[in-house]
C-alpha cells in the first residue's frame, strides 16, 4: 500500500476494544430494560444471553475476514473481494446508514440530556458543541479518540459497579424479589420463549459496534492478531456487562408493569435504587456513553468513507485525502460532523429506524463473505472442520441475522430500501460515466491458502 494513502498504524489491542466498546455503550442496558422485560416476562438476562450467543457468530465471521483481508472498510471491504464491486458498493452504502446516523443519534441523546437540565438555552447550542468539540478530537488523533472513549468508558463502568452494590444492598433489604441470588431472571415455570425471542431480536441492536472496530484495521499494530481478539473481548464484554446489569436491574424490578414509561426505564431505575443524587450521577454516566459512541462513530465512518474514497467508489480527492501529518481522512472527519449537524433537523425515531437497516446489512454480508471466500473461492469445506468453520457457522450467523430482518419494523425497512435505491442510482450513474467499476479487488489467498487452524482469539 502507498505509504502516502496509508493511515498511521498506532492502535494496541486495549484501545480499538475501548472504540468498539464506545460503540456498544453499556449504559443502554437500563435504556431498553423496560421494553425487553415487557417482551420476555422479566427474563431480560435470559434474552441477553441469547442475544449474546446470536451475535457471536458473526463476530466469528469478522475475525475470518480480517485475518483475510487486513484493511479497513468492513462489509464493504469484504463483499468487494469476495463477491463484486458492485454489490460491495451497495453494502458500503446501506452501512453508512448505521455509520454515519449513530453520531447523529448520539448529537441527538446529548441535547435531550442537557436540555433536561438546563431548559432555558437553546437546543442547538448543545448540538453545535458537541459536534465541534468531537469533529476537533477525531481530526487529530485516533489515539487521541481511543483515549477519550477509555476515560468516559471507565466512567460508565464504575456507576454500573455503584448500581449492582446498590441493588444488592436494597435486595438484602427485601425489595425486589428479596434476595441477590436468584434463579428467577432466568427461568420461571410459566415463561413463554417466544416472548423471551422476541425480546433478544431487539436486544441485538445493543451489541452493535462490536463490527465497527474493523475499520480499524489499517491503524491496529497487529491487524490480523489484534482485529479478531479485539471483536471477541468487545462482544464478550458488552454482552458480560449487559447480563450482570439486567441481572440485577430484573431482580429488583421483577415484575415489567411497574414502570411509568417502559421506553425510558434509567431514570426510574436509578431513583428507585439509590436516590435523587444517585440519579444524576447515573445519568451523567448515560451522557458520557452518548458521548463515546459518537466519538468512536464517528472516527469509525470517517475510516469507512476514506476506503470507498481511495477504491474509486466515491471521489478519490475528497473522501481519499490524509492529512500529511496527523494521518487523519479530515475531509470525511468535518463531512461527519455536518452531518451531525443535522440532528437539529431530525428526530430520535426516525434516525434510529435507519440505523437498524444498516447493520443489518453488514451483518448479512460478512457471514456470506465467509462462505463465499473460504467455502467457494478456496474449496475449504472438505475436512469435518473446515466444512464447521467456512459453512455452517457462518450460515448459523446469518440465519440469527434473518431472524432480526423478519422482526425490523416496516418503517426501518423503506427508509433502508429508499436509501438503497438512490445509491444503485449513484453507481448507475457513476458507472455510466467513467465506465469503470466502483473498486478495484485485489484477493489476498495468498493468507489463506495455508491449512492451519484458525480461531478467533
Amino acid at each position: 500500500m502507498n505509504e502516502s494513502i496509508a493511515l498511521k498504524r498506532s492502535l494496541r489491542v486495549w484501545q480499538i476494544v475501548m472504540l468498539g466498546m464506545g460503540w456498544v455503550v453499556p449504559m443502554i442496558v437500563f435504556d431498553t430494560f423496560g421494553i425487553a422485560s415487557e417482551l420476555s416476562g422479566g427474563l431480560v438476562p435470559l434474552a441477553y444471553i441469547i442475544a449474546l450467543g446470536a451475535m457471536l457468530f458473526t463476530a466469528f465471521s469478522y475475525g475470518k475476514m480480517v485475518r483475510a483481508f487486513p484493511s479497513a472498510g468492513s462489509s464493504y471491504t469484504y463483499t468487494q473481494k469476495t463477491m463484486s464491486p458492485y454489490l460491495a458498493f451497495l453494502v458500503g452504502w446501506a452501512s453508512l446508514l448505521d455509520y454515519l446516523l449513530i453520531p447523529m443519534i448520539s448529537a441527538l441523546l446529548i441535547q435531550i440530556y442537557c436540555t433536561t437540565i438546563f431548559p432555558d438555552i437553546p437546543t442547538w447550542i448543545w448540538i453545535v458543541g458537541y459536534v465541534i468539540v468531537a469533529t476537533a478530537i477525531n481530526m487529530w488523533s485516533v489515539n487521541l479518540t481511543a483515549n477519550v472513549n477509555s476515560v468516559l468508558l471507565f466512567f460508565q463502568i464504575v456507576v454500573i459497579v455503584c448500581f449492582v452494590f446498590l441493588a444488592i444492598r436494597d435486595l438484602h433489604n427485601g425489595m425486589g424479589v428479596g434476595t441477590p441470588l436468584t434463579i428467577r431472571p432466568f427461568y420461571q415455570l410459566d415463561f413463554h420463549f417466544s416472548g423471551v425471542i422476541a425480546a433478544a431480536t431487539v436486544l441485538c441492536f445493543s451489541f452493535l459496534g462490536f463490527d465497527a472496530v474493523t475499520n480499524y484495521t489499517e491503524e491496529a499494530l497487529h491487524p490480523t492478531k489484534d482485529i479478531p481478539k479485539a471483536i471477541l473481548i468487545t462482544a464478550l464484554t458488552g454482552g458480560l456487562i449487559f447480563i450482570v446489569g439486567s441481572y440485577f436491574t430484573q431482580a429488583l424490578f421483577p415484575n415489567p408493569s411497574s414502570f411509568h414509561d417502559p421506553g425510558a426505564t434509567a431514570p426510574e431505575i436509578s431513583l428507585y435504587a439509590g436516590g435523587k443524587l444517585f440519579q444524576m450521577f447515573f445519568l451523567s454516566a448515560s451522557f458520557a456513553g452518548s458521548f463515546a459512541s459518537g466519538l468512536a462513530s464517528h472516527a469509525s465512518v470517517s475510516r469507512l468513507l476514506f476506503v470507498m474514497g481511495r477504491d474509486h467508489a466515491l471521489p478519490k480527492k475528497l473522501f481519499g485525502y490524509l492529512h500529511p501529518q496527523w494521518r487523519t481522512p479530515v475531509f470525511n472527519v468535518l463531512l461527519v460532523g455536518g452531518v451531525c449537524l443535522t440532528a437539529m433537523f431530525f428526530n430520535l425515531e426516525m434516525a434510529a429506524a435507519l440505523v437498524n437497516f444498516g447493520a443489518l446489512i453488514a451483518f448479512t454480508f460478512v457471514n456470506l463473505s465467509v462462505i463465499a471466500y473460504y467455502a467457494i473461492r478456496l474449496k475449504r469445506y472438505k475436512t469435518p472442520s473446515d466444512f464447521f468453520k467456512h459453512v455452517i457457522m457462518p450460515s448459523i450467523g446469518a440465519a440469527f441475522v434473518a431472524v432480526l430482518w423478519f422482526h425490523l419494523e416496516l418503517k426501518s425497512f423503506i427508509l433502508g430500501v429508499c436509501w438503497v435505491v438512490a445509491g444503485f442510482i449513484y453507481l448507475v450513474c457513476k458507472t455510466k460515466i467513467v465506465k469503470s467499476q466502483p473498486g478495484t479487488i485485489e484477493i489476498r489467498e495468498d493468507i489463506e491458502e495455508q491449512n492451519v487452524s484458525e480461531t478467533v482469539s
